[in-house]
């Protein structure tokens, strides 16, 4: 991940780790970050469109992700604690090339 997202998430710094597993028929990716965490309030609001908490922000990022993500028949969950950091996980179904011949 940039340092966008670093500077976003973690401004006094702090660590991301990308986990990657297969598990049910599905790919997980999880985005953990030890980053500020955030309030309630934003996380309630996170995937509505235009919400934004960034002075230079739209709100389409995280709505955009998560309609991509549920047209693939996925699905995509954060979990934050203020002052513990954030994680994110996106589960995408793995489809085989056989079923795509179908």
């Amino acid at each position: 991940l940039g340092d966008v997202y670093k500077r976003q998430a973690m401004p006094n710094g702090g660590d991301i780790t990308l986990v990657t597993r297969q598990s049910n028929g599905a790919v997980l990716v999880e985005i953990i970050d030890t980053g500020a965490g955030m309030e309630p309030e934003v996380l309630a609001n996170l995937f509505k469109p235009f919400f934004t908490t960034k002075a230079e922000g739209t709100g389409l990022g995280l709505p955009t992700v998560k309609r991509i993500i549920q047209a693939h028949g996925g699905e995509i969950t954060v979990e934050s604690a203020v002052g513990l950091g954030t994680k994110f996980t996106l589960k995408i179904p793995v489809t085989s090339l056989a079923e795509i011949r179908e």
